[in-house]
């Protein structure tokens, strides 16, 4: 594949290799080997803006947030990945204005699910939540969507931003409220008028106390089960669901919220869900990391995330021996 329209390469510099043939790492198998465009199964996305935080008053840095994603991730040990296709799509060209970006944006990502592929897109700003799900949307039709953040993103702002994305896609009907699900809010980042729409729209909000207390993994699992005829399943994680101690590097920087093992928790359930088609991180701000912790947390989640891809795609040995098993 030469690339996708309104995209640019990813700096090969982000490509780690320890030139260990016994300790290969994500770098040296991305778009390598059974990693082809053809055959891969994960296409890596970047857009790397930060307009929309910009316009919704947050600290601007977030635009750098793919290529420190990157550097972590590709850092990270292949191990139990190693069958699994991984292709680097690069970067979306930002343009002179966020719907511009977002329209390119959209662009590429509705290439990649119409060529098969199971995209990780990486921000930026939370607004890539519109076009990332509304290529979903338009793509498969009923789409069942997660949004993990410590905000609602539904303000009714005139002009979109990072603040916005869930809205614009529930207002627009590309989203069903009742297929919508909102994941570890806090009550002091979101507004009672927001909550009134979403329970108007019939979305479904789970506050971080209330998705600790029935089990994480026990609500996304019981929403997956009851939304089976969804034709496909849609994450956005915005890194400020995290406490600050763990997730420094963001846009909103949240003293509470869940643990970096909680995400991945939840990034390994949406890699475990056959119908999961996007997830997005977004709101990684290098500007205000340290020492690479909310890059490496990014990355770990991603890695949980592939590492459940990579499972569920290939039978175990227990499973083929039960198969092979007599009755």
């Amino acid at each position: 594949m030469k690339g996708l329209p309104g995209t640019q390469p990813t700096d090969p510099a982000l490509y780690f290799t320890r030139n260990d043939a016994g300790d290969p790492r994500l770098g040296d198998r991305v778009n390598r080997g059974s990693s082809v465009y053809a055959e891969a199964t994960v296409a890596i996305l970047g857009c790397p803006q930060d307009e929309g935080v910009r316009r919704n008053g947050g600290r601007l840095g977030a635009a750098q947030g793919p290529a420190e994603i990157r550097r972590a991730l590709y850092k990270m040990a292949v191990n139990g990945l190693e069958a699994l296709g991984l292709h680097d799509a690069g970067d979306v060209v930002s343009q002179s204005t966020l719907e511009d970006t977002h329209a390119a944006l959209h662009a590429a990502v509705a290439q990649l699910l119409a060529d098969g592929k199971r995209v990780i897109v990486l921000g930026g700003g939370n607004d890539i939540s519109y076009p990332d799900c509304a290529a979903l949307a338009k793509h498969a039709g009923d789409v069942l969507a997660f949004n993990v953040d410590a905000h609602f993103d539904v303000r009714p702002d005139a002009a979109r931003n990072s603040g916005t994305p869930y809205r614009q896609l529930l207002d627009e009907g590309l989203l069903k409220g009742p297929r919508f699900f909102e994941l570890g809010s806090q009550p002091f980042c979101t507004a009672a008028e927001h909550a009134r729409y979403l329970a108007d729209k019939r979305a479904h909000v789970v506050p971080l106390d209330a998705l600790r207390g029935k089990g994480a993994a026990r609500v996304v699992r019981r929403a997956l089960r009851e939304a089976e005829a969804a034709k496909a399943v849609f994450w956005g994680f915005d890194l400020d669901v995290v406490n600050a101690a763990e997730a420094p590097g963001v846009s909103a920087p949240n003293p509470l919220g869940l643990t970096g093992a909680e995400l991945c928790e939840l990034a390994a359930l949406a890699g475990a869900e056959p119908r999961t088609r996007i997830v997005e991180f977004s709101e990684m701000n290098p500007a205000f990391d340290v020492d690479g912790r909310t890059a490496r947390l990014a990355a770990a989640a991603i890695w949980h995330y592939l590492a459940a891809v990579a499972a569920k795609a290939a039978p175990t040995r227990k499973g083929i021996a039960a198969k092979a098993a007599p009755t």
